[in-house]
């Protein structure tokens, strides 16, 4: 298997030169299931398991491998296993906050040079989830591109379009029907051969049905929608294709959660519009709540801005303010824990 058409470059060979020595070979995560990876190698595929020093040493979930991850295998001899010692630095990572009460990162896809965002033209059309995946998709390094999925379903397309313009600044529309097979081919531009482009969006929006489309063969298991218009979960877990184009292509589960991770400057380059009324504020430190002369204000009186982008804006800043509040204290326990792990790895060392 060609380690190039999976997208290893410079980048990634220059990381990896410290484990050549030691007679480590390198390949790519294709799908992970409970700790346990399928990973693609200049040999062949292969299933895989992490170390139990890596083990030892991880953290946190994210120190784990994700789909999309350079990992540094030693693979035993004469069996299709191997052992991962190692997970290369990545170059990005496209992740979310786990989903329920805990505090952690879940990493969706790594080492991702664009993400399609895929929202059918349905009941599913929702502007504040737009919004939230623009802004996860900037805070990961990667390129965004929306993708409009299921026009033959919808009278309004044109007025939908508008709508996702206003918030999706300088950011590529693109309409499909891939029951008709129409509007594919302005995906192009943006599927270069040796880039990894990830699809994310909720169920039943067309995702699987677009990469077996793409793939010119079915890879993946399609289902009608519920009779509530609510995707059905096809994709179960996140899978690793490579394109007839020689794209690399990662088809994730839906996700009817999708709560942010970390997004500061994320958050001003999504809401540019919004960052641009307040600097035009009459008071440098307006809040925009009763000062005179407010540009937020008055562009929300006269129809410029939409009340319900500017209160997304304020929930969206507010839900970040307390993830940070939160990791902090995470960032602090997790340094007490290692303190503690040295004071009795030196206590045992010292003990008679």
């Amino acid at each position: 298997m060609n380690l190039n058409k999976l997208g290893w470059n410079d980048h990634f060979e220059h990381t990896f030169l410290p484990y050549k020595e030691n007679q480590f070979i390198v390949g790519r995560v294709a799908l992970e299931h409970k700790r346990l990876y399928r990973v693609y190698t200049e040999n062949g595929e292969c299933l895989a398991e992490v170390s139990g020093k890596f083990r030892f040493e991880a953290i946190s979930r994210e120190d784990y491998p994700a789909v999309g991850d350079w990992v540094v295998l030693q693979q035993m001899e004469g069996e299709n296993k191997a052992i991962i010692h190692a997970v290369l630095p990545r170059k990005s990572k496209f992740s979310r906050k786990v989903a329920g009460s805990t505090i952690e990162e879940q990493i969706i896809a790594a080492n991702v040079d664009t993400v399609f965002i895929v929202i059918s033209l349905n009941d599913d059309f929702n502007m504040r989830r737009i919004e939230r995946y623009l802004i996860m998709v900037w805070e990961s390094g990667a390129s965004s591109v929306i993708i409009l999925s299921k026009a033959d379903l919808c009278e309004d397309v044109d007025e939908k379009v508008s709508q996702v313009e206003t918030v999706a600044i300088s950011v590529p529309i693109c309409v499909i029907s891939s029951v008709e097979k129409t509007g594919i081919e302005q995906l192009a531009p943006y599927m270069n051969a040796g880039d990894t482009i990830t699809l994310t969006g909720s169920s039943g929006v067309g995702k699987s049905t677009l990469v077996n489309l793409l793939m010119e063969k079915e890879v993946q298991e399609i289902q009608e929608i519920r009779h509530d218009d609510k995707g059905k979960h096809t994709t179960t877990y996140r899978e690793l294709f490579l394109l007839p184009n020689d794209v690399i292509m990662v088809d994730t589960p839906g996700m009817r959660e999708f709560q942010l991770w970390e997004a500061d400057d994320s958050l001003d380059h999504t809401f540019s519009d919004i960052d641009q009324l307040a600097n035009e504020c009459y008071f440098k430190d307006c809040s925009h709540n009763n000062e005179p002369k407010c540009a937020v204000k008055s562009a929300i009186e006269n129809g410029t801005l939409e009340e319900n982008r500017y209160e997304s804006y304020l929930k969206l800043k507010k839900e970040l303010a307390f993830l940070e509040r939160k990791n902090d204290k995470k960032a602090q326990k997790l340094e007490r824990d290692k303190w503690k792990k040295i004071a009795g790895d030196r206590t045992r060392m010292h003990r008679p």
